[in-house]
Parts: C-alpha cells; sequence; structure tokens
C-alpha cells in the first residue's frame, strides 16, 4: 500500500516501546504501558506469513514498529498498525462518544436517499439493519455485494463511503479513498483506525476507533482469539470527525 494515507499517523508517533505483541486469531494488539493498540489479523490472508523477526518484535520503540505498516507483509502490516494504534488510541477529550454510525442507524427512513448512495467497504455485523439499501463492497462478495474488483463505478457515485480498518492491513485502503468523488464523504471504522488527526484530510471526514479501557482483560481476549462483539466489553468506541464535516 502506499504511504501516504497513514504517513501522518507514522510521523506523528511519540516515545514509547512494544511491551508485548500478540497476534491472535482475529486481532493483533501491541501493548505499551497501560495502552493497547489493535489491528485486524489477517488470517489466511494471501501474502500474509511469519518472518525471520517473529518472536523478536517486542521491545522496539512503537514509532520503529508502525513502520512495519508500509510492508508488502499483511502480518506485519497488522503488527505495524497496532503499534501506531498503541500511541494514538488512547482517551482524550478531543474524542466524542459512538462508532460513527448513528446518523444512518438511527433514522434510515429518512436518510434513504441518501441510503442509496451510500457504500459500505467490507462487511462487518448488523449492517442490513444499520444501512438497508446501501451498497456493499467486498474482496469475496455474497449474492447482492459488489466484488472490489469492480467497485469503481460505486465509488465514484457514493455520497458516502464507510471503510472499515481491515482495508489498512489488506492494503486497499489508499485505493479506496483515491477513486472516490471529491464531495464524498469517507468514514474509517473499527478497531484497526488510528484515531490521529492528520489521517482527516480530502475525503476522509471522520474516524470511528476504539480505545481500550481495560488492558489486560482486552490482551487476554485477544490471545484467546475474541471477536470485536466480546472486544467491545473492555473498551469504548469514538470518534474523531472533521470540525467541517
Amino acid at each position: 500500500m502506499p504511504p501516504s494515507l497513514l504517513a501522518s499517523a507514522l510521523d506523528g508517533i511519540g516515545d514509547g516501546v512494544a511491551d508485548r505483541i500478540v497476534v491472535g486469531f482475529n486481532w493483533t494488539a501491541v501493548q505499551c504501558g497501560a495502552a493497547i493498540g489493535l489491528a485486524w489479523s489477517p488470517r489466511g490472508m494471501a501474502g500474509a506469513h511469519t518472518t525471520a523477526e517473529t518472536g523478536r518484535y517486542a521491545g522496539r520503540p512503537l514509532a520503529a514498529l508502525a513502520r512495519l505498516c508500509l510492508t508488502d507483509n499483511p502480518y506485519e502490516r497488522s503488527i505495524g498498525l497496532a503499534a501506531a494504534n498503541a500511541f494514538w488510541n488512547r482517551p482524550s477529550e478531543r474524542l466524542g462518544e459512538g462508532d460513527g454510525l448513528t446518523p444512518w442507524a438511527d433514522n434510515p427512513v429518512g436518510r434513504r436517499e441518501e441510503l442509496a448512495r451510500t457504500v459500505i467497504v467490507g462487511r462487518f455485523p448488523g449492517l442490513d439493519v444499520k444501512f438497508p439499501g446501501a451498497t456493499v463492497v467486498e474482496l469475496d462478495p455474497r449474492e447482492g455485494e459488489v466484488a472490489y474488483a469492480d467497485a469503481g463505478p460505486v465509488l465514484v457515485a457514493a455520497v458516502s463511503v464507510i471503510v472499515t480498518g481491515s482495508t489498512l492491513v489488506n492494503g486497499t485502503a489508499e485505493t479506496i479513498v483515491g477513486g472516490v468523488a471529491g464531495e464524498t464523504r469517507i468514514t474509517l471504522v473499527g478497531p484497526s483506525v488510528p484515531l490521529c488527526p492528520g489521517l482527516i484530510a480530502g475525503p476522509v471526514r471522520r474516524l470511528a476507533g476504539f480505545v481500550v479501557t481495560e488492558p489486560d482483560a482486552a490482551f487476554s481476549a485477544v490471545m484467546e482469539g475474541a471477536g470485536a462483539k466480546t472486544l467491545k466489553r473492555f473498551g469504548r468506541a469514538v470518534t474523531l470527525t472533521d470540525p467541517q464535516a
């Protein structure tokens, strides 16, 4: 993935060392003190593989570890993104509460026209209820969904695009952001999303991420293969929004 989308998140990382790392069945976690950063684990994804450094990533500065986001190996990208999130995804007064999807979920009827021009990139639980009528784009599409390879026209025509943070790991996020029209509003959503102000640029108007509030419980859950539903018990969904959005 070209570096421009995550460059600001990487360049702004300050001091801190990765105390411990786990690449779990569903999620990857990097702990730095009381902070934990999460990223989607690319289980079974083509090109994802351990390296000669596996077992020696912990102990490195977060800033150096986060640069693994820019490698071609999704396994290392997941570790790098979790390291970046261990720095950025911490409690802060600049963050709002919620998952960033409330405007659509609370009023699907009133937003019927907008929903018809809303594109969801990456399937997630509750999609049909929260976004009835929206177009879903997937690498492995189900019936009624659009294949990622064929998504160009629907992205160009979209008013709103909701992009799951897994695209930052699988390498498709840069292409998606670069493939929308000038007035399209993009929300990056999920625990993998760095809550970095510098990511809010161009069409990216909102970051909807996750802050872990119970680090030991969250780390143990990741080790045991927990999914997103379980991890919600150990943190809170938060947003960082462009004031002009």
